[in-house]
């Protein structure tokens, strides 16, 4: 079980190398071409299908597990994924929290609540289309 648990970290780091390319291609390429309003959701969807990508290509690696565990694996990725926002966002950017707590605000065009959603379901979802459950 804890070898399982730290091949799923191992796939989160992978999530999370692909967040921050993500976030760089956003600053770099959606916000001057399409400004910040188009490229913060598109950012947001982007994300979202590289985090399934990678669930995709790399869950077949923990083996044929139970349903409760891929989403076990979904909420460790979920709390990861929060827990580095909000401290990225609070110590090494400056912000308050509630300043930090904004990239769950869909209203202004972040879709960080996808990527969460999407990182919660993607085990159990890529499990079922690899044939693993």
């Amino acid at each position: 079980m804890t070898s399982i648990l730290t091949r799923a970290a191992g796939i989160w780091l992978l999530m999370l190398l692909a967040a921050i390319l993500n976030a760089a291609l956003r600053e770099q390429l959606f916000t001057p071409w399409l400004g910040k309003v188009a490229a913060l959701p598109l950012s947001g969807v982007t994300l979202s299908v590289l985090v399934f990508g990678i669930a995709l290509v790399f869950i077949p690696r923990l083996g044929r597990l139970r349903t409760a565990l891929y989403f076990t694996i979904g909420l460790i990725w979920v709390a990861l994924t929060l827990v580095f926002e909000l401290l990225l966002g609070h110590f090494l950017q400056g912000q308050t929290w509630q300043e930090t707590a904004q990239v769950l605000n869909i209203l202004q065009g972040d879709l960080f609540a996808l990527v969460l959603l999407v990182s919660l379901l993607s085990p159990w979802l890529a499990a079922s289309l690899r044939g693993l459950r």
